[in-house]
């Protein structure tokens, strides 16, 4: 009797792992969603700078402006790729091998052996999308002087430190 409970305990206990689905289809659906808000907003830019271009009209900042948001459409799509990197990690982990995905070539990008893996594997997007966002934040500073400049190069460098390490990290594994 005792034998009949553990097994029923442990195909329950086994079959608890595909509650992760939820994390794995609202990842994906998330994902998606960025996906086509950033392209949404790239439509936008597309479509103002066509305008702007043949009216010879330009207001002030367009240049920043449109890199800004082009960058900010960049950032969303990053956030997206973290999102489908997790919903592929977790699925790969929890519940299957996504057999269609063998020899296809998506398998080396997506494919995670661990939780660690998936952990890198996502840390270095989050890092990307970092990168990015200072990207942005510095097109709009405003540098009242030297010690701005200053902060900003130490910024720059700290950022490129970062990368350089980041890489470095990468080619060992």
């Amino acid at each position: 009797m005792l034998k009949i409970i553990e097994k029923w305990f442990e195909h329950g206990l086994w079959a608890s792992r595909l509650i992760t689905l939820s994390a794995v289809i609202f990842s994906i659906l998330s994902a998606m969603a960025l996906f086509f808000i950033a392209s949404a907003d790239l439509y936008n830019v597309l479509v103002l700078t066509y305008k702007y271009f043949f009216m010879g009209y330009h207001p002030e900042n367009f240049h920043a402006d449109l890199v800004a948001d082009i960058i900010g459409a960049t950032d969303l799509y990053l956030i997206a790729v973290v999102l489908l990197i997790f919903g592929f990690g977790i699925y790969e982990l929890f519940v299957s091998e996504i057999d269609v995905a063998k020899g296809s070539g998506g398998d080396k990008i997506l494919y995670v052996k661990s939780l660690d893996e998936l952990k890198d594997k996502i840390a270095k997007v989050i890092v990307m999308v970092l990168i990015v966002s200072f990207f942005q934040r510095v097109l709009h500073a405003e540098y009242k002087g030297a010690l701005d400049m200053l902060y900003l190069a130490i910024s720059i460098m700290a950022l490129s430190l970062g990368l350089y390490f980041l890489h470095k990290g990468g080619k060992h594994e």
